[in-house]
């Protein structure tokens, strides 16, 4: 959206305000656009900035969810897990996991059987097996073999979670929705007692406008309880941070995901292949620090993860100085006074309070659900509103793409339209000479940066390249190698001058040095 236009969208009549531009946002902005409601969703940094670009990257049915008894989660999100398969082929991809038996461990081979079994009767197919030593060590190369009796293998699936959040804004804006970034909420309105609409703060020219809604929906995930507090409510929630590793492919290769049990405290650690490198997590740990810095892996949490994987991976002898980048996402699980951080429950929870409806908890799986129950608790506070809240296909079906897209193999044709949808053939055409190759290394084209900047609502370099693409992520040093290359695009596309790039570089690099890199110190 043209930024100056957004006086005038700001002074509509709005149905509903959406606070947070992470995937509960997003989704509840397609449910209630495409059902008629005029809706709005700010973000105070950018779209995915938060929890939403930070998670495991898994969309999976929590099979550990059946260890902790909690059945109906598990099998919501292996329903949900299923539609996003079929829906968003190209974006959400299945992937094998691979979890050794080794003698001792627990689960054993029968419980963790049982649990695939049920597993698979909620998915309503049949995805397990198991194997012997020597099949289960040609499937997950390099891992332990002493006390190895064989494995389980079983099927969920993977995503890149910021493009899913920028995928379903798209499909919200085409059913009539507006979402802006950088665009905070500095207080809100009450009018006998009841938030009727907030006070906002612009980030990109630091106006305060005000804008009014029959229903404001906070869906700022870990950063709730801040909203909370202006209606007098105490807090609720736990900031749990997870962190995770990205490693080469080469150097730590896996056609597999492995799932192993740490040696330490036998929490689950997992390892995937995952756009072209090898992801490693997750950390749960209490989150101290304040949630308006950005998140970053502690030397603790690193130590944790190396841990496990030269435990299982004692062959490749893996170090620091194998690891890429890391990063670290603080996830909004609603506190119930759990000693132990994993034992808390990831279901989500709906509070309204003094007119503001909190939408907390959850996961990136089933993000439709979410919605969806929000507008269930949103529609006797609108009054006048009726609509068929059964799901309905996430993502609307896009036409094969055409044109310059013939040069592109099936899989890219099939990644861009799970990325981009409606936009994958206009993403094509735009694209310069040679731009429909990808940047080495990994399977982002260089069209995508260009799309990215000119279209996806780019305001800063990190958006681009941690959010809009990983490659921040997937490349050595933050993808220092591609920055002459890159400063071309943004230039051109984003008319920055020359000290706008050096300033916007200087301050990506030191960004990805603080909280993206291998932590220094002891």
């Amino acid at each position: 959206m043209n930024r100056a236009q957004l006086p005038g969208v700001l002074a509509r009549d709005w149905d509903i305000l959406i606070v947070g531009g992470g995937i509960t946002g997003a989704g509840i902005l397609l449910e209630a656009s495409r059902r008629g409601l005029k809706a709005l969703l700010v973000e105070q940094r950018d779209f995915a900035w938060g929890t939403s670009s930070r998670s495991s990257k898994l969309v999976h049915g929590g099979l550990r969810y059946l260890k902790q008894g909690q059945f109906a989660l598990t099998r919501e999100s292996v329903h949900e897990r299923q539609a996003l398969l079929t829906d968003a082929a190209g974006l959400v991809e299945p992937q094998g996991f691979a979890f050794g038996d080794y003698t001792g461990r627990k689960p054993g081979r029968r419980q963790f059987m049982l649990g695939l079994a049920i597993y698979d009767v909620m998915a309503g197919r049949r995805a397990r097996r198991y194997v012997d030593a020597a099949d289960f060590a040609m499937l997950a190369p390099h891992i332990r073999r002493d006390g190895l009796q064989g494995g389980m293998l079983y099927q969920d699936a993977k995503t890149d979670d910021a493009r899913l959040v920028l995928r379903v804004l798209q499909e919200a804006r085409r059913h009539g929705g507006v979402a802006v970034n950088y665009l905070g909420v500095a207080s809100l309105i009450r009018e006998d007692g009841k938030v009727v609409g907030a006070m906002l703060k612009d980030a990109v020219d630091d106006t305060a406008p005000a804008v009014r809604a029959r229903l404001v929906i906070s869906a700022t995930g870990a950063w709730a309880d801040g909203l909370r507090g202006q209606v007098g409510e105490p807090p609720k929630l736990r900031p749990l941070r997870g962190s995770h590793l990205l490693l080469p492919a080469w150097r730590l290769p896996l056609a597999q995901a492995v799932s192993l049990m740490h040696p330490q405290d036998g929490r689950p650690v997992f390892a995937y292949p995952w756009e072209g490198v090898t992801l490693v997590g997750t950390t749960d740990v209490d989150h101290g620090a304040s949630l308006d810095l950005e998140p970053a892996i502690t030397r603790g949490e690193l130590a944790y993860l190396m841990t496990a994987l030269r435990w299982q991976f004692p062959q490749l002898a893996l170090g620091e100085d194998d690891v890429l980048a890391t990063f670290a996402g603080v996830r909004p699980v609603i506190d119930s006074g759990q000693l132990d951080p994993s034992k808390e429950a990831r279901e989500h929870a709906l509070w309204l309070e003094n007119g503001l409806l909190t939408v907390a908890g959850g996961k990136l799986t089933t993000f439709r659900v979410i919605a969806l129950d929000a507008l269930r608790r949103a529609a006797p506070l609108l009054p006048g509103w009726q609509a068929d809240l059964r799901p309905l296909p996430i993502f609307d079906l896009t036409p094969p793409l055409s044109g310059k897209a013939v040069l592109l193999d099936g899989e890219q044709r099939a990644r861009l339209l799970g990325r981009h949808g409606a936009a994958a053939q206009a993403l094509c055409d735009a694209a310069h000479e040679g731009e429909l190759a990808p940047v080495p290394g990994t399977q982002t084209l260089w069209a995508q940066l260009r799309w990215g900047a000119r279209n996806e609502d780019v305001r800063h370099l990190d958006d681009l390249l941690l959010r809009r693409t990983r490659l921040g992520l997937q490349l050595a040093g933050g993808a220092l190698a591609i920055m002459p290359r890159l400063r071309a695009i943004c230039q051109h596309e984003l008319g920055w001058d020359d000290a706008r790039w050096d300033a916007e570089q200087a301050r990506y690099l030191a960004l990805w040095r603080r909280h993206y890199s291998v932590p220094q110190g002891e």
